[in-house]
């Protein structure tokens, strides 16, 4: 998919994500294909159960003990599916890093920030405490803590969730990864943060020219920092392209509904829209296309899986209904 002059530093190639589970097994992922370059930044977006947050769990080699991968996955020309533990969690400390929801399931509660700052670049880049020390507050000036240097002092309970969510930032990039993989690193917190975290991120990018993978299930978070969006349900991918196209032009029913259910300052008073039913269970897949059932578009054809194909320069859909009639 990339170019000889300008190789993807991600690329994803019929990944797939299988858990054994007592009552069969659940495809979590399937035949997903992606690819992402430095400096660039993915959404990958959908509802709850959609399969967002497994595929970077493949990805980091993060899966729980009943998951299986299958496909390829190919990091900066290194294949990740399967690679060695030892050679994961060198890759993992020093070129790819994860921003998870809650970053006080990441912060040790009873370390002050600076030790733990410290204690990544002492065990990863072998430096002094003191130079340690100078590079973290360094840093977490970089993320814009105010007082970083007095931060550094305190523990994570004395932060707000915005201000642990910075701290995890930074902890994230002192190894200056290739990849950050941001699984819906806004999802807890006040409009007003989130904007500022999303902000942070993309000025980041910038300055680290740092690839993003962005796990959400708001589309407005997307239009703010993506290049790329990949809309996935139940596992598969529905739509593909660049945000501006898929924000602005939607040519699939899912995402269409999507972005029909978020709030709009031009329809204040209005009720919102939302998309009938539930997503289906795994282990009892529809039919056909999986979001059949809930799309209003339905057709006899749907009782067939519609193949995921090109229908414009970089743009990929899986859907019978013709363009026009989506409009």
């Amino acid at each position: 998919m990339g170019t000889i002059e300008n190789p993807p530093l991600l690329d994803v190639k019929n990944l797939r994500v299988t858990f054994d589970t007592p009552e069969g097994d659940v495809t979590a992922v399937s035949n997903l294909n992606f690819d992402l370059r430095v400096g660039e930044t993915l959404g990958i977006v959908g509802e709850s159960g959609s399969g967002k947050s497994q595929t970077d769990y493949a990805l980091m080699g993060l899966l729980a003990n009943n998951g299986y991968i299958g496909g390829s996955a190919r990091f900066n020309g290194r294949e990740l599916i399967n690679l060695p533990e030892n050679q994961l969690n060198k890759l993992r400390a020093q070129e790819m890093a994860m921003i998870f929801q809650d970053p006080m399931t990441s912060l040790n509660p009873y370390m002050r920030v600076g030790e733990q700052l410290v204690e990544v670049l002492m065990l990863h880049k072998k430096m002094s405490k003191s130079a340690a020390f100078a590079e973290s507050v360094q840093m977490l000036d970089a993320v814009k803590m105010p007082e970083a240097r007095k931060r550094m002092r305190m523990y994570p309970h004395e932060f707000s969730g915005g201000m642990r969510q910075r701290v995890m930032i930074a902890m994230d990039l002192l190894c200056r990864p290739k990849l950050l993989i941001a699984d819906e690193p806004t999802t807890a917190l006040d409009v007003t943060v989130q904007a500022q975290i999303m902000m942070l991120l993309n000025e980041l990018k910038r300055e680290f020219n740092t690839a993003i993978i962005m796990i959400t299930h708001d589309l407005g978070v997307v239009a703010s920092i993506c290049n790329k969006v990949l809309v996935m349900y139940a596992g598969r991918t529905m739509e593909y392209g660049s945000a501006r196209e898929v924000f602005y032009h939607s040519s699939h029913p899912y995402s269409i509904g999507l972005l029909n259910a978020l709030a709009r300052l031009d329809t204040e008073g209005e009720a919102l829209m939302t998309i009938p039913g539930n997503p289906p269970n795994l282990l009892r897949l529809p039919q056909g296309c999986p979001f059949q059932p809930r799309c209003p578009h339905a057709m006899a054809q749907c009782e067939s899986a519609p193949p995921l194909e090109p229908f414009a320069q970089g743009r990929l859909r899986a859907c019978f209904k013709p363009l026009e009639a989506l409009i």
